[in-house]
């Protein structure tokens, strides 16, 4: 998986980027469930949480752990909406959003949360020194906090304007109270006003997560005083599918999310229900650098129109696919299709004759060349991608061999791919997923300096998307909507990313409901429902 995306113009590489998923993985909805009951609700997550600091999150998996424990100022509802959190309201500027905190939130140790109390885990965040991972990914470059404990507010500012200033507070976790003055403990601890606190770690087992009786500040105002909601929460750690699948069915996990082929296990199973949910786009680059055939806008959109994107869709997903209407994650804050009937139609005819007309004619061995050189491709795609990415990779070389290219794939290791990608360079077409929540996290890698003096690792230079997107991050949320649109189609229209297709995710659940969205759970939304459906 692609590395998350810096959200303001960055100097830094996406090598710098961070991990594989911090916003990625696990989109989702309500899944229902029951049988038998229980005051303990298990979670199955694919590997252990690690570090818990939420300053030093690495990968979904964490969030995940941490939102149990933690709050944030807003949380997204159901509907996308965003909804009070630790924050009862707040008011929004171009560049600044003033929150009023609720009155009477505390820490897990009893310890009041405070404005202050916000700015310190900002003034944490953006200090160098902390080499946060979150700085300039979750949490915009700049980011500066103003407390005024005795009127409850924080205002938090960036140096230009940021529209998602408001949304990107989701992923700020408020650590409070002994963590909030000692980090150290947070290495394997939590200090949180959240629902729940950590009380038993097992490192590559278990984490166990007792339920507050106070807490009364969840989203919209949520409670723990529902006699449903678990005493505790279990996450286990269980790095199979195949097992997660096989622990649902024998009862001994509640819920667990799959994208593989085991999800097909769980499906219309008595005892256990499943919702799917689309978990990101899966889509492709072509490098734009002087001397890589991507240069050619004609070239591009040639072999775009060479290869059927639907076909290569499912095989990407092994059928479990969706076609893709937008470049960010639902639910996205300016919803529609911005996709469809914007990338070249399948016409392999019309793509030989593009490339004729480009210079581009068949030399020995059908290979087409130009000048003396031959149309040769090198694409790469991550190893971890699983069989269907290998599959498609094929099928795509395939069909630009017939078109008289020649391919060379090359699967490249998680640890090797921000080398390969944006040091090296020496790739033509990369597939490269871009898990993002808000059109402000792709400026980095779709736009500004190249690498490795920047993110933009394709060196698109697209300035219709830079003048559009420059105008609406200066309007506050979704009334910009309409500009980054805007800017979606400019992309497409001059083929500088190419949507293939949405995954999905199954949500399945037994003798239980939650939420889970983006990878963080509501924590508050969770119901043991015993042998109720």
């Amino acid at each position: 998986m692609k590395p998350p995306i810096p959200s303001t113009r960055s100097a830094k590489a996406v090598s710098a980027c961070l991990s594989a998923a911090l916003l990625v993985a696990g989109c989702g909805g309500v899944a229902p469930a029951g049988s038998t009951g229980g005051d303990a609700f298990s979670y199955a997550i694919r590997s252990d949480p690690g570090l818990l600091d939420p300053a030093q999150v690495q990968n979904t998996t964490t969030y995940t752990a941490l939102s149990l424990a933690y709050d944030t100022l807003v949380h997204t509802g159901p509907d996308g909406r965003t909804v009070p959190g630790l924050a009862e309201k707040w008011s929004v500027t171009p560049a600044s959003v003033t929150f009023t905190l609720r009155p009477g939130t505390t820490c897990s140790d009893g310890s009041p949360v405070t404005a202050s109390t916000v700015a310190a885990n900002v003034a944490h965040l953006t200090d160098p020194a902390t080499k946060s991972p979150a700085y300039g990914v979750v949490v915009p470059e700049g980011l500066t906090a103003e407390a005024d404990d005795a009127a409850r507010t924080v205002t938090l500012s960036t140096p230009e304007p940021f529209a998602f200033i408001l949304r990107s507070t989701r992923y700020l976790f408020v650590v409070c109270g002994a963590g909030l003055r000692d980090r150290a403990l947070l290495r394997s601890g939590t200090s949180g006003s959240g629902p729940f606190r950590l009380t038993s770690a097992e490192p590559g087992q278990s984490y166990t997560f007792a339920r507050r009786e106070d807490y009364t500040w969840g989203p919209d105002g949520a409670t723990t005083a529902d006699p449903a909601m678990p005493g505790s929460v279990v996450l286990k750690v269980v790095g199979s599918e195949a097992t997660a699948a096989n622990l649902l069915l024998s009862h001994q996990l509640n819920g667990a999310q799959l994208t593989g082929p085991d999800r097909a296990r769980v499906t219309g199973v008595p005892g256990i229900t499943t919702s799917d949910q689309a978990n990101g786009t899966q889509e492709f680059f072509f490098h734009q650098g002087a001397g890589h055939p991507g240069s050619d806008p004609a070239v591009r959109r040639a072999l775009l129109q060479a290869v059927d994107l639907g076909s290569l869709g499912a095989i990407a997903t092994g059928g479990t696919g969706r076609a893709p209407t937008g470049l960010v994650m639902a639910p996205r804050p300016c919803p529609g299709d911005t996709v469809t009937g914007r990338l070249p139609a399948y016409d392999p005819r019309a793509a030989a004759s593009a490339l004729d007309t480009a210079g581009w004619h068949r030399g020995p061995g059908g290979v087409r060349v130009k000048d003396g050189r031959r149309l040769t491709i090198r694409m790469i795609y991550g190893a971890s991608s699983g069989e269907t990415m290998a599959a498609a990779a094929e099928y795509l070389a395939e069909a630009w061999r017939t078109a008289g290219a020649e391919v060379r794939l090359r699967a490249v290791s998680d640890a090797a791919y921000a080398e390969v990608e944006a040091v090296t360079q020496d790739w033509d077409v990369n597939w490269a997923p871009l898990g993002v929540t808000l059109p402000t996290q792709l400026l980095g890698a779709l736009s500004g300096p190249f690498t490795p003096d920047g993110g933009n690792f394709a060196h698109l230079t697209n300035t219709k998307y830079e003048r559009l997107t420059a105008e609406a991050s200066r309007l506050p949320d979704a009334t910009g909507c309409a500009l980054w649109q805007r800017s979606e189609h400019a992309l497409l229209d001059s083929a500088d990313i190419v949507p293939v297709v949405d995954k999905t995710v199954t949500t399945a659940a037994h003798s239980a409901t939650f939420r889970i969205t983006s990878g963080l759970f509501d924590p508050t939304s969770i119901r043991m429902t015993g042998g109720r459906t």
